[in-house]
């Protein structure tokens, strides 16, 4: 196994992206990067507006992949996030899935950083990103996380170890874990949760690969009654398979369910001080 193993790349896109957004980060993982996948999947989840539709219709007609084949998925109606992944794995040609956000850049040297690791045994691999507003305006924070296997496990049982934009992974390990589950912006965290608990041989590097998108109310968004219910899903989920102790869980809905009521101010301080890679909690 090398580096030529093929992989596919896996974006879902709904109603509520920006056209150019859009637009730019399948250029990103396609035709910019150093090592083009073998494919990318789209899924399309549920209708989307015209200005998506016009930049489908460049996708399908080969105008913003270059020679990177495309697989559309489409689905009759918008369904969230882990129902489109799960929809789009099943498409996916490939053993090697590499996930990317239809509003992120990754950088042109991702895969190629990333694929060695995979070929290297490694069923997970995460990378460092770094937050950004506008294209042309200077980056914010960099959220870096562990790389060593067992500070990865240790850090899962507080927050997720992972930025998802930034993964690649082996779909058998995936499925093994039982793939994504609906859990409202919280899908990620539970199924990298899982594959931990199931033996995934996980890794991530330190090298940002990923420019991840912020706007004016990301901090906003990270709060609020919907926020603390899919908090309190995912905890008990955790604490029920085993995966965090009784003390953990405690802590856990403690610290982070404050999280999601505190003034916006306060979550953004404590948001930063999460994302450090010191922030891993046993």
């Amino acid at each position: 196994m090398g580096v030529s193993e093929p992989f596919s790349v896996l974006m879902s896109v709904y109603a509520g992206d920006d056209p150019a957004f859009f637009a730019a980060a399948v250029a990103s993982v396609t035709v910019d990067q150093t090592l083009p996948p073998s494919e990318l999947v789209l899924v399309v989840d549920g209708p989307v507006p015209e200005g998506i539709a016009t930049v489908l219709r460049r996708i399908e007609a080969g105008e913003a992949t270059g020679p990177v084949p495309v697989r559309l998925v489409a689905l009759p109606r918008n369904g969230g996030l882990a129902r489109a992944l799960e929809a789009g794995l099943a498409a996916c040609s490939h053993s090697i899935v590499a996930r990317a956000d239809a509003d992120d850049l990754s950088l042109p040297q991702r895969f190629a950083v990333q694929l060695p690791m995979i070929a290297s045994g490694y069923d997970l691999v995460g990378s460092a990103l770094v937050e950004f507003a506008e294209e042309d305006g200077p980056d914010g924070m960099v959220r870096a996380l562990p790389c060593d296997a067992s500070d990865i496990a240790a850090m899962a049982r507080f927050r997720d170890p992972f930025n998802h934009p930034t993964v690649v992974y082996r779909r058998e390990a995936v499925e093994v874990a039982g793939g994504y589950e609906h859990l409202n912006k919280m899908e990620d965290y539970w199924l990298f949760a899982r594959m931990i608990a199931h033996g995934a041989r996980v890794a991530n590097t330190d090298q940002v690969l990923v420019r991840y998108r912020v706007g004016a109310g990301a901090y906003r968004r990270r709060g609020g009654a919907d926020m603390l219910r899919s908090e309190l899903r995912l905890q008990w989920r955790m604490w029920r398979s085993g995966f965090t102790t009784t003390t953990q869980f405690a802590r856990n809905i403690a610290v982070r369910g404050l999280y999601r009521f505190v003034p916006l101010r306060l979550r953004a301080l404590m948001y930063r001080r999460m994302v450090r890679p010191s922030a891993s909690m046993r």
